[in-house]
Order: C-alpha cells, then structure tokens, then sequence
C-alpha cells in the first residue's frame, strides 16, 4: 500500500483522569515528529471535559504505519528520540493528573478510531487508574562483573607463572596444559561466587519489596546495547510502591549490594507505572495496541 508522505496518524501517550485545566497546560507541549499534543474524549468533549481522556499527537503515517515502523526499529537514534519524546509527554501529564503510560507506537487511523478504543476500555482504564492512584515505579538492576573468557593471553599468563596454580603436584612438575585449567577453575570458582553473590542481592531485595512495595513486574535482563558497560545484567524487575513510602525503598533497596564483592545494584526512578499500566494477564490490552494498518 502506497503511503502519502502528508498522510497523517494517531499516536496515542497516555490515558489520563481529566483535569480542569490539563488541556491549557498541554497547548504547547510537543510530541513525537515535533506535532503538538492535544486531548480525546470518550464523550467527544475534546477539552477535556470527560472524565478519562487520551493524550494523542499527529504523526508521519510513513514512519508509524507497518512497514515503515519496521524500518526505523533498526535505528537507534531515532529509537532513541521517539523515546524521549514519547516519555516527555506522559511525565507532563503525570505531573497534573493520574496517567496511564501506553506503549511505545501505539498508534490508531485517526482521531475516531483511537476514540472508539477509549470507548471500549473506558471501565478498565479507570479501575487501573483508581488502583496506581499516588503510586510510582522503581526500577531495581543487578550487574555482575563480567567474566573475561580463557583466551590467548590466560594461557599465556599461566605459562608463565606456573607455580601460582593451585595444584597437588610439585611446582616444577606443572606443565603449562596443567596451569591453563588450573587458571580455568579458579576462574570458573571466582564466576560462581559472584553469581552467588547477585543472588543474595536479588533476595534482599525481595525483602525490601515485602516491606514496602505494592507490586512487582519482571523484566528480562538487559543484553547488548542496552545493558551498555556496566556488567552483566542479571536482574531487572520494576516495583510499585506508594508515594509516601517511595524514599525508604530506594535508599534500602540501593543497599541490596552492600558488601557483596563484585556486584553491584542500580536503583532508577521514581517513575510514572509504565510496568503497571494494563493487568499482568493482559485483559483488554487487545484495545491499546493500536489500530494503524
């Protein structure tokens, strides 16, 4: 399907509780490609005058739609700046109302079609927002050290100092094969120990979560790109905690890695509950996926 490059579409932000004067405030507030935010109505009062609203701009139906968002997923750095873009936009409405954060490229036909879907999941959105009401996200990271591979240079370096291998044979006797495994088990043992160490990490914070979160999303560990260079990821899970309660947890959970050699825990936030927006078992999130073909 042939796509006009001024063809335009819906990118919807977020589902929000209206509020007096959210609609003023967000008059010159810009989105994603740059275009200005405004409000939809499940009654059609499009300034805000319902109760539960859509935050939604209009975007490049050439970048949005199938073919052309498929596309731009190899590109980072526009990744990055719709991303940027897109949580600009949820964290000022946040800030004057209770949000519930979509995901990212949600994206609809139109303003009507985007309207029929807040019609749909109207009831959903508000019980979801009555449930988040005045509570945030933390984001809790666990990176070990990253192990370097047996290689040339580990070889190498057993070659040459023999005698520092942990073996029941004379010094003299250790051949250099003998002196590589030996440097490959007391890699393998200082491996283990770190790993053992990140999961008594991961344990405290569970006991921090007990303690004063309401809810717990389980991310899998960043890879790659996203992990950058700061070790291996081996645990990344989102907690909902009540405001009031929001400080304690971070400063306990940021010491979950206190004294543990070779671990080390990332606290982020606090967050508008992007983990927590729909129901862990996805009831009705057919509706906020998104409808441009």
């Amino acid at each position: 399907m042939t796509t006009s490059t001024s063809e335009q579409v819906t990118y919807a932000y977020a589902v929000a509780r209206a509020h007096p004067d959210l609609a003023r405030s967000l008059t010159e507030l810009a989105g994603v490609a740059g275009a200005l935010v405004h409000l939809i109505a499940a009654d059609g009062k499009e300034d805000g005058g319902g109760d539960i609203v859509l935050v939604v701009s209009q975007v490049p139906a050439a970048d949005f739609r199938e073919e052309g968002l498929r596309r731009h997923l190899e590109d980072l750095d526009w990744l990055e700046a719709v991303a940027r873009a897109h949580h600009a936009v949820v964290e000022a409405v946040a800030a004057r109302t209770p949000a519930l954060p979509l995901r990212l490229a949600t994206v609809y036909v139109d303003d009507g079609s985007a309207r029929d879907m807040l019609r749909s999941a109207v009831r959903l959105f508000a019980e979801r927002l009555d449930l988040l009401a005045d509570q945030v996200e933390w984001g809790v990271k666990i990176y070990v050290e990253a192990t370097a591979p047996a290689d040339q240079a580990t070889r190498e370096s057993a070659q040459a100092d023999p005698e520092s291998a942990p073996d029941s044979a004379p010094a003299a006797d250790i051949t250099p094969g003998r002196a590589y495994l030996n440097a490959r088990r007391r890699q393998r043992g200082d491996r283990d120990a770190v790993y053992r160490a990140a999961g008594r990490a991961a344990e405290r914070v569970g006991e921090v979560a007990r303690a004063y979160a309401t809810d717990r999303a389980a991310h899998r560990p960043q890879q790659g790109v996203l992990a950058g260079d700061a070790g291996e990821n081996v645990f990344n899970d989102a907690f909902l905690v009540p405001r009031g309660r929001s400080e304690a947890f971070r400063a306990e959970a940021a010491r979950a890695g206190h004294g543990l050699a070779g671990v080390r825990v990332e606290v982020t936030g606090p967050w508008v509950p992007y983990s927590f927006a729909m129901p862990e078992d996805g009831t009705d999130d057919r509706a906020v996926r998104g409808g441009a073909p």
